[in-house]
């Protein structure tokens, strides 16, 4: 497994809107795994305010967000992800979704 920091965060709607995330801190791991090639886990650790927000996002399926690791001027990359997790730390929460790159977005 490789681990970097998560540096951006935004949610990517159908209707082209994007969400920025007002990121606290946040990982992302490349699972390398023979059983799941190309799955990531992404953690981004945000504001509480934000739980109802994610808790309704966790609702659907698949969702498209778009990340930058390590360095700002990283080019970003679009990930198919779904939230796996919402869980309260302190008076913030964490926030962890299972996804792929996405190919097709040009990334």
């Amino acid at each position: 497994m490789k681990t970097f920091k998560l540096i951006m965060l935004k949610i990517l709607s159908v209707d082209e809107r994007q969400q920025d995330i007002p990121l606290l801190d946040g990982l992302i791991i490349n699972r390398e795994d023979d059983l799941y090639p190309n799955q990531w886990l992404i953690e981004a650790y945000v504001s509480k305010q934000c739980k109802a927000f994610f808790e309704k996002l966790k609702e659907e399926n698949e969702l498209m967000i778009q990340v930058k690791i390590t360095k700002t001027e990283n080019d970003p990359v679009v990930f198919k992800s779904s939230i796996i997790g919402i869980n309260d730390i302190g008076t913030d929460i964490n926030v962890l979704f299972k996804g792929e790159i996405d190919n097709k977005s040009g990334t």
